[in-house]
């Protein structure tokens, strides 16, 4: 926190401020490459935790069944004023209760979360996608990573990020392997038009 007791970081929770630095540093470009990853089909039940604004959802197929949780009122208000006719929005961190109450997803997704949440936070996250997905669906999420050799203004970006928990891509996994067996990393070092690194971790729901 700076010497005026403001840290400029919470300013990207306002979300008109929070897109302006999304196209600052390249979302647009981003965002497709994403979808991609994503590998979302026609007429799948999708659980976004962390959803933000959402804006991931002008680039995903229009019948899709969306549900987006996110702890920001500001964000979620956001995201039903502009996608409200496309899913579900709710202000709540995602429980095992609210799990409960929503039934099976055939992709579960939380893109640019985990580095915000403790150990202990981020392997509920994977539990919570390990019990609401269908046998074969897909949990995929998306954040910075600290890599050997990695250019030092993406690791510096990385240090002055407002989660304060990025990991290395093999930490990443480590917490995902404790629902998740299977669960892989890929580094992407060009998603964005400024130096910065990303983890991608990808996991699939066995079959029972």
């Amino acid at each position: 926190m700076n010497a005026c007791g403001l840290d400029p970081r919470r300013l990207l929770g306002v979300p008109a401020l929070f897109r302006a630095l999304q196209r600052l540093v390249g979302a647009g470009k981003a965002a497709p490459r994403l979808v991609e990853l994503l590998a979302i089909r026609p007429g799948e039940r999708v659980l976004d935790i962390g959803c933000g604004t959402a804006d991931i959802l002008q680039h995903l197929p229009p019948d899709i069944e969306y549900h987006g949780f996110d702890v920001s009122e500001h964000y979620v208000t956001a995201a039903r004023a502009r996608f409200g006719h496309r899913g579900r929005f709710t202000v709540q961190a995602i429980t095992p209760d609210a799990a409960d109450r929503l039934g099976q997803f055939d992709v579960v997704m939380a893109i640019g979360v985990l580095h915000h949440l403790t150990d202990a936070e981020a392997s509920a996250l994977f539990s919570i996608a390990h019990k609401v997905l269908r046998p074969g669906g897909r949990v995929i999420t998306c954040d910075g990573a600290f890599v050997p050799g990695q250019n030092p203004i993406a690791k510096v970006l990385l240090k002055l990020d407002r989660g304060r928990r990025v990991r290395t891509p093999e930490q990443y996994v480590a917490v995902a392997k404790r629902d998740f067996p299977d669960a892989t990393a890929r580094v992407i070092n060009d998603l964005l038009t400024i130096p910065y690194t990303h983890c991608i971790v990808e996991a699939h729901q066995s079959s029972r």
